[in-house]
């Protein structure tokens, strides 16, 4: 039976399989308008981008001339540890712009009350228990949304633009975008890190408004808005693999 992914494909998307040594390796052919082959490696294995106009056997020839970091990136991936989902129970504590929130239940009309005097924290008035995590997101989503928003209008003014319009996203794996049509939409969990890392998201992501691409002229925007931006673009990478998350009853 032929390989298939775990997570539906798109219409411009192919399941493949290579040998690379003695392993066969699945991945994900993706044919879009784009200049070169890239590889990328994550949870969900190796994905190939490559332009329309480009033979298979070129796309293959690039991966095999990859093979070893292609073998040690899949096999770091497999070795990772899982992250155990968070119980969201009374006191637990959560990373928040590089402080750590507490989180406190009680009875109520599903809201949540913040207190930032002191240490923050942050008591959701639940009707249910069931109720817990969808109250918690909705309370951490508003508060990011209006620092997203102060912080797109600030390095929006930097390069003499208008503040695009903005959009949370959920994504696991992805902490932002940009179109040109839908303006910039930027992952909510970004809340859980520290200030310093939500602001290097946001000038990447206003950066392509300039270059829509990762140019060399994309990154001197990006090094204009925010030059310590290659020391965060790591702590990032290595926050990502931390990001607390909870299940949904």
């Amino acid at each position: 039976m032929p390989w298939q992914p775990e997570l539906p494909l798109r219409a411009d998307e192919t399941p493949r399989t290579i040998a690379l040594g003695d392993r066969i390796v699945p991945y994900v052919l993706r044919r879009a308008r784009r200049r070169t082959i890239g590889l990328s490696i994550d949870h969900r294995g190796l994905r190939v981008g490559a332009p329309r106009r480009v033979s298979l056997v070129e796309v293959e020839s690039l991966i095999l001339r990859h093979g070893d970091w292609v073998a040690k990136k899949l096999d770091e991936w497999r070795n990772r540890r899982r992250q155990e989902p968070l119980k969201i129970v009374d006191g637990v504590q959560l990373p928040m712009l590089g402080e750590s929130l507490e989180i406190r239940l009680a009875l109520g009309s599903n809201r949540a009350l913040w207190n930032e005097h002191a240490a923050p924290v942050l008591t959701l008035c639940l009707r249910s228990p069931a109720d817990t995590a969808r109250v918690l997101e909705k309370a951490l989503r508003e508060k990011a949304r209006q620092l997203f928003a102060e912080r797109l209008g600030h390095f929006a003014e930097r390069l003499g633009l208008t503040a695009p319009p903005l959009a949370l996203s959920a994504a696991r794996t992805r902490w932002g975008s940009c179109s040109l049509k839908s303006g910039i939409r930027l992952n909510w969990r970004l809340i859980h890190f520290p200030p310093h890392v939500v602001d290097y998201v946001v000038a990447h992501e206003l950066a392509h408004l300039r270059e829509m691409n990762h140019s060399p002229r994309f990154w001197a925007i990006v090094g204009q808005l925010y030059p310590e931006y290659k020391v965060v673009r790591a702590e990032l990478k290595s926050l990502a693999a931390h990001c607390p998350y909870w299940q949904y009853p």
